[in-house]
C-alpha cells in the first residue's frame, strides 16, 4: 500500500484531486479511530480529522517522503488531537442540565435485533466505559502511544514516527501508560 500511497501523493502534489480524495478516503477511519479515542467524542474527532486534512491539504508539496505518508498524516492527526485536548482541559466544564427530560429508550433497547444477549451487552458497555474511564487519567501522549499500539497496531518504529520522539520514549511512555491503566482498572473493576 506504501507505494500506492507514493503514486497518489505524487499525483495530488500535481493537482490532481481525486489522488487527493483516495488518501483521504483510505485513511479517514484509521484516524477517526485514533482521534475518537484519545477524544472520547467523535464530533470533536471529526473536527480534528477534517483539519488534519485540511493541513494535509495546505502542506503536501511539503511532504519530502522521508517517513511514509501514512505516518506523516498520524502524525499531524495525534499532534491535533493532543493539542485540542489540551485547548479542551482550559475550558470551564458545562454542569448537567436536571431540567432535561431523560430518554425513553430502555437500556439495551436494540439488543434483540442484534441477536446478542442483551446482559452481555451491558456488560460489554459497562466494561468499555470503564476503559474510557481509565484512559482519563492518561496524559496526551501516553493516551495517544496506547491508542497507537493497542487499538491501530502500529510498531514502535512507526509510533515513534508519529509521534516525533524516540523508540525508547515510546517504550517507556507504552510502559507506564500500561502501568496506570492496569492500576486504574483495578480500582474500578
Amino acid at each position: 500500500m506504501e507505494s500506492d500511497d507514493g503514486e497518489l501523493v505524487g499525483r495530488a502534489k500535481n493537482g490532481d484531486r481525486q489522488a487527493m480524495q483516495q488518501l483521504m478516503e483510505r485513511y479517514q477511519g484509521r484516524l477517526t479511530g485514533v482521534a475518537v479515542g484519545m477524544l472520547k467524542n467523535p464530533d470533536d474527532a471529526s473536527e480534528v480529522v477534517q483539519e488534519t486534512f485540511i493541513r494535509v491539504f495546505r502542506n503536501l508539496a511539503g511532504f519530502k517522503g522521508d517517513s511514509s505518508f501514512y505516518t506523516w498524516v498520524y502524525r499531524i492527526a495525534v499532534n491535533l488531537a493532543i493539542d485540542f485536548k489540551r485547548r479542551q482541559a482550559k475550558r470551564p466544564l458545562v454542569e448537567f442540565d436536571e431540567s432535561l427530560p431523560p430518554s425513553e429508550e430502555p437500556i439495551g433497547s436494540g439488543a434483540h435485533d442484534l441477536g446478542e444477549d442483551p446482559f452481555k451487552r451491558v456488560r460489554n458497555r459497562e466494561l468499555g466505559r470503564k476503559i474510557f474511564q481509565a484512559m482519563d487519567d492518561l496524559t496526551p501522549d501516553h493516551r495517544a502511544v496506547i491508542l497507537l499500539r493497542e487499538i491501530d497496531g502500529l510498531s514502535y518504529e512507526e509510533i515513534s514516527k508519529v509521534l516525533d520522539c524516540s523508540m525508547g520514549t515510546v517504550m517507556s511512555r507504552l510502559h507506564y501508560a500500561r502501568k496506570k491503566l492496569q492500576t486504574r482498572l483495578t480500582e474500578l473493576l
